[in-house]
């Protein structure tokens, strides 16, 4: 009821607009204005825009779709794909796209554009998946790589893309790219020996001016029907030998390509200009086939945007869908860059050209999907962004395409100030909808200054709907005093992973003078979702303590995650505050580095082993080792784009063949692209044998099911990595995976003794390994000590709590679980056990709400099937099936939900 007396409050008093960003100088999107505090002298000089206030923080409005209700969309998305048209599937895959998008998985996300690829049927849908898979991978940042080289797949292969067609089993076959050119040599040989008899048999000519072109009459009308009629109709033409066509419109030259052709059905030994010609011809004429040949050669020569610009306007003014389809191909495999090209913009932007790409079949929801994607990671407050979105609108038709567009537009225009026009969107998306643009709504009205009426709008949302996070998040915005608190806490409590309520909480103990506390509490959310304005919010806390080691650490390691970021409301880039605090600490020379680097990553201390890689990159910024160490570092802390940027730098920066390949073999993988991570790293250790080359295979092959001969040949492989020069943290690396795969085969001693060496040279999480294998000894209380070694050394400790709850009775189970939860909210495996304990003891309603209060945050697969498997036992079968079909969802092929579904569809079909 608290809601209703902060409504009573706002009736008494007089609220005024809060418009911080209109007036500050220094206003940024994340954390909205400054006021300037008392802080140390040395501190404030590093502070130029003071500490943030509660009251002007205030989080994003997320730019994706945003389902009330995630479990229900999900099984709706996984009914309607198994029961659409094959024709349908692949825009149904985007908007399984479009609703993933909210969980934050990347692979989850490449998994859906690739079956929309592989479902795809027509040229234009094809072309824009493809470079869409392309740009996921920004293949753009490759040096020496051009938008028209080829991975050696169909998937993303930009010739196979201008092939219409339905054939979704070839899509992760290779494709025909090498093979193309030997071909082309060969027909370019057997066109040469065909000349000599162009001119046997003519027996009609074509007069154009003065002179004359011999053709075969017959071979003339066969090109086309209309041509059949001329020479074999009723017309005068067809008693003539001599034929005018001065006023056609065509040359000499043109002409006599129309007879080679007519005889050899070739054009590809014409220049572009009579190819041209060609193509005008066969739309006067209507020769559907040469038309096809022109528009298929002209397609091929399209190699850089410079080409495309020129030749997409004479593609669109003969009607060439193919030619059209290559340029936008052009356009679209060089994003970003595309979008600072005005021509290019032009053609995506203008009205004009919009309805000549829509004639052609190539402007659709789709195209714009991409673009307005690839526009707002960019510049979410460009004007390319809003004129992309406006054609996103254009050319949505269904309800989620309008939606989609419609709250695109209001976040952008939120994001420009113009809060009208971002209004006007979120109200229109609301109506087509999506209840989340509510949010978006209120959030307008309160920058308008009508507090009250954004507050009573997020009041009534969450009376009508079971509440999420967001919804407090949100309410706690408008609200004042104690109920603005309780707002953020119910906020975490419902959804722990939204960051702002942490950024709040901290800020305001800042203002209360408890600078610590503030640290401790921003903790919480770093230490198991890093983010940049969560570490730049630590930084400026630790800069006011005087504390300027912490926080170039964590300045440091913000940079890993965003290179240009900008500190303090965009006043300073993170590198030039990096230089000002560099002042005022010690430096650490190359050695003390790798000292440093030893101790953080031994002691799991990632963020500060990011800190160090960081500085020795300033050093070394060509070093492709150390890209690649944090390139690792920035995986294991899930921040997979980062981490595949750092990897492309390593490649990048590599002088030598070997490397690169180890370096491409790993992006690759990360793509899913195992066969391939395969060859590079084969190609590397025939060059040289090398540690990585090594590792790379064996975690390629181990990444899989193992059968006895595969674990072999992993653990043959691990051996040839640790007989290659490498530093400890490597070797450590190697020897831990080593030892999983001996206890995967049963061989215990090998594995402990695997273990044992790699804590020899500090590598703190084989103490994890050692615990297995003491546990699969039935030494538990050996196990449990290991583990407890680790969770004293680690910084990050939430893994090792949850692993040695394994190791202890129930009760001690159930404190690590929770500290492992509290810790970390996102690991799955304590709610599950929790649940099923709950369940074991005859508790089902408590093992369901422990189930759904996780799932509401994070819909995962195991705690939908168990969950499913709960309702199945408790003989509500509806929800059963609705839970699987959100976790198929999320992986079709997943045996143990597929069992289940199909058992409860069968108990579903007998009971009818």
């Amino acid at each position: 009821m608290h809601g209703f007396k902060l409504l009573d409050r706002f009736k008494s008093t007089q609220v005024h607009a809060l418009s911080p960003q209109d007036s500050n100088p220094c206003s940024r999107g994340k954390l909205s204005k400054c006021k300037f505090t008392n802080t140390g002298s040395v501190a404030q000089a590093l502070l130029p825009c003071g500490l943030p206030t509660t009251e002007l923080l205030e989080p994003s409005i997320d730019s994706y779709l945003k389902p009330i209700d995630y479990v229900e969309s999900l099984a709706e998305i996984y009914r309607r794909l198994n029961t659409c048209s094959q024709t349908d599937k692949s825009l149904l895959c985007i908007e399984q796209f479009s609703i993933l998008r909210g969980l934050g998985d990347p692979k989850l996300l490449r998994r859906c554009l690739c079956a929309a690829r592989q479902y795809a049927i027509d040229v234009h849908s094809k072309v824009v998946l493809s470079a869409w898979l392309r740009f996921e991978r920004r293949e753009d940042e490759f040096i020496g790589v051009s938008s028209k080289d080829c991975t050696g797949y169909i998937l993303e292969c930009p010739m196979a893309a201008l092939v219409s067609g339905y054939d979704p089993n070839s899509i992760y076959d290779h494709c025909q790219c090498g093979q193309d050119n030997l071909e082309a040599v060969d027909n370019q040989i057997l066109m040469g020996n065909e000349g000599s008899s162009l001119e046997e048999d003519s027996d009609v000519s074509f007069c154009i001016g003065d002179e004359l072109v011999h053709c075969v009459r017959f071979k003339i009308a066969s090109l086309s029907s209309p041509f059949k009629a001329m020479l074999y109709g009723s017309f005068v033409e067809s008693r003539r030998d001599k034929i005018d066509f001065s006023k056609i419109g065509i040359s000499v030259k043109g002409m006599r390509a129309v007879q080679v052709y007519s005889r050899t059905g070739r054009v590809d030994l014409f220049c572009p200009e009579i190819v041209f010609e060609l193509l005008s011809f066969a739309n006067r004429f209507c020769c559907e086939e040469l038309k096809c040949a022109c528009d298929a050669h002209l397609a091929s020569l399209v190699c850089g945007t410079e080409d495309a610009l020129i030749l997409i306007d004479h593609g669109l003014e003969e009607r060439a869908n193919l030619l059209v389809a290559s340029c936008l191909q052009v356009f679209l495999r060089e994003l970003p860059n595309s979008l600072y090209n005005h021509k290019v913009m032009s053609v995506f932007c203008n009205s004009e050209a919009r309805e000549r790409l829509a004639m052609l079949g190539h402007a659709s929801f789709l195209l714009y999907y991409f673009l307005s994607e690839v526009a707002m990671e960019e510049n979410m407050a460009s004007n390319a962004a809003v004129m992309l979105l406006e054609g996103l609108e254009e050319f949505a038709t269904e309800k989620w395409q309008k939606a989609l567009a419609l709250h695109q537009l209001g976040c952008v225009m939120l994001e420009r100030k113009e809060y009208k026009g971002a209004q006007f969107y979120f109200e229109a998306a609301v109506e087509a909808g999506h209840v989340y643009s509510l949010a978006g709504v209120a959030r307008t009205k309160y920058k308008q200054g009508q507090q009250y009426s954004a507050f009573r709008l997020m009041n009534s949302l969450i009376f009508k709907h079971k509440p999420v996070g967001w919804m407090y998040q949100e309410r706690s915005l408008y609200g004042v005093g104690q109920e603005k608190i309780m707002d953020m806490n119910t906020a975490t409590e419902l959804d722990p992973t939204l960051s702002f309520p942490y950024k709040f909480r901290a800020v305001m103990k800042v203002e209360e003078k408890h600078i610590r506390a503030a640290i401790t509490e921003i903790d919480k959310i770093i230490g198991f979702k890093l983010s940049p304005d969560c570490l730049e919010l630590r930084a400026w806390f630790f800069i006011a303590l005087e504390d300027f080691e912490s926080a170039l650490r964590d300045i440091r390691a913000l940079l890993t995650l965003e290179p240009k970021y900008m500190m303090f409301h965009g006043r300073v880039s993170g590198d030039h505050l990096v230089e000002l605090l560099s002042h005022r600490i010690r430096l650490w020379s190359l050695a003390d580095c790798w000292m440093q680097l030893y101790e953080r990553w031994s002691s799991v201390d990632d963020i500060g082993s990011l800190a160090v890689l960081h500085q020795m990159l300033s050093n070394d910024p060509a070093k492709s080792l150390l890209w690649f160490r944090q390139s690792l570092l920035l995986l294991r802390l899930n921040c997979q784009k980062a981490a595949m940027r750092c990897l492309r730098l390593a490649r990048n920066h590599t002088s030598s063949v070997h490397e690169r390949l180890i370096y491409e073999g790993w992006l690759l993988f990360d793509s899913g692209h195992r066969e391939e991570a395969l060859s590079r790293a084969e190609k590397s250790i025939s060059i040289q044998r090398s540690f990585e080359a090594f590792f790379l295979m064996a975690y390629t092959l181990a990444d899989t099911n193992l059968d006895p001969e595969s674990s072999s040949t992993v653990i043959q492989l691990l051996e040839e990595a640790l007989r290659c020069p490498s530093d400890g943290l490597r070797k450590g690396q190697a020897l831990n995976n080593l030892g999983s795969i001996y206890v995967d085969c049963g061989k215990l001693d090998q594995a402990a003794d695997c273990y044992m060496n790699a804590l020899n040279i500090k590598h703190t999480r084989a103490h994890q390994g050692l615990a297995r294998v003491y546990h699969l000894k039935n030494q538990r209380k050996a196990a449990f000590d290991e583990m407890t070694k680790l969770i004293e050394k680690a910084h990050s400790s939430a893994s090792a709590y949850e692993k040695r709850s394994e190791y202890c009775d129930r009760e001690k189970a159930k404190d690590d679980l929770n500290m492992a939860t509290q810790l970390d909210p996102l690991r799955t495996y304590p709610y599950r056990y929790r649940a099923a304990v709950l369940m074991d003891d005859q508790k089902e309603t408590e093992a369901l709400e422990e189930l759904t209060k996780a799932i509401a945050f994070k819909p995962e697969l195991q705690m939908l099937h168990l969950r499913a498997a709960f309702y199945e036992s408790m003989g509500d079968k509806t929800s059963a099936r609705q839970d699987c079909e959100a976790a198929l969802c999320l992986d079709q092929n997943h045996t143990d939900t597929l069992n289940l579904y199909n058992r409860t569809q069968d108990q579903a079909t007998r009971s009818i």
